[in-house]
């Protein structure tokens, strides 16, 4: 209890800024009111406006229209309870956890363009699975960028996790064949491995993604295990773009939406579901490598609609 208290109160902290301006700005206009057409059109206004999507919101307003119609919905407090159950009901029952090899090591893909907080949320994603008692290895596939290289090196200095690495501006798969050999000689449970910041648009570096992949798959067969697309929260529909145009690309099996501590718009989770069938598989709501949470929608919608 003392432990699922602890995450939701987290998981609260970090929403801070969505729940101040969205649904306290929704609690604004509801309270003491009727419910009415003009005030369906100021909520929507409201959900579009805290990024849930223009198709996700289409379709909350509907809901919202058919329960007044019917005179379920009179009063605009009982709006707010609506929209949550709704939005709950958005996701339906699936397995949100990690795809763990039958055999270790499990490898682990990350991707997502420049700028997402990809590394920081692998350094995250290492904490949780060190708390859970696994042993992690890291690797630096991103050769372009030095500093990206010494940027997951001090993580690994900070978390007790080894790096392996590359000569700058040599080839990414070289890396990823050099990390999937030594985690196999170490005995780790989790390899997890950084690579460069691209956009969907860029051939090349998707290319290099797919051969990254192919020599992965040479080594550890079934590999890699999971891949998960770092998704920016304050980027609002860029991330959508981002989500669809990555998840044919890149053969993306899970989300890591990032910085949900620095928006006020937390409802582009809601969008981002309503846009792809990729499942978001963990959140990140703060700058500490403790401050991320296993996506949980029911948690997360509770925390979300918090007073």
């Amino acid at each position: 209890m003392a432990l699922f208290r602890a995450i939701t109160d987290r998981l609260k902290k970090g929403l801070t800024k969505t729940r101040d301006a969205f649904v306290s700005s929704l609690r604004s206009i509801l309270t003491g009111r009727t419910l009415d057409e003009a005030l369906i059109k100021e909520i929507e206004k409201r959900l579009i406006q805290s990024d849930v999507g223009v198709a996700a919101t289409r379709d909350l307003i509907e809901s919202i229209r058919v329960d007044y119609k019917a005179g379920k919905l009179t009063r605009g407090e009982d709006v707010l309870e609506h929209l949550k159950r709704e939005i709950k009901a958005m996701w339906p029952e699936r397995d949100r956890t990690l795809r763990l090899a039958e055999t270790a090591p499990t490898v682990i893909l990350m991707t997502g363009v420049n700028g997402v907080g990809k590394t920081t949320s692998i350094a995250k994603l290492c904490a949780l699975l060190r708390s859970e008692n696994k042993t992690v290895l890291l690797g630096a596939c991103d050769t372009f960028r030095a500093g990206a290289v010494r940027q997951l090196e001090i993580w690994g200095e900070r978390l007790g996790v080894a790096v392996v690495k590359g000569q700058q501006g040599g080839d990414p798969a070289s890396v990823a064949f050099d990390a999937c050999a030594a985690a196999k000689a170490r005995g780790v449970d989790v390899l997890i491995l950084d690579t460069a910041g691209r956009l969907h648009t860029q051939a090349g570096l998707m290319d290099q993604l797919s051969k990254i992949r192919r020599v992965v798959d040479k080594q550890i067969p079934g590999a890699p295990h999971e891949v998960l697309l770092v998704l920016d929260a304050t980027s609002g529909q860029n991330a959508l773009r981002q989500a669809e145009e990555f998840g044919k690309a890149a053969g993306v099996t899970g989300i890591f939406l990032s910085k949900l501590d620095g928006t006020a718009r937390g409802g582009i989770v809601v969008a981002v579901r309503h846009t792809t069938d990729i499942p978001v598989k963990f959140i990140g709501v703060g700058e500490t490598p403790d401050d991320v949470e296993p996506f949980d929608p029911e948690r997360f919608v509770e925390a979300m609609f918090a007073e």
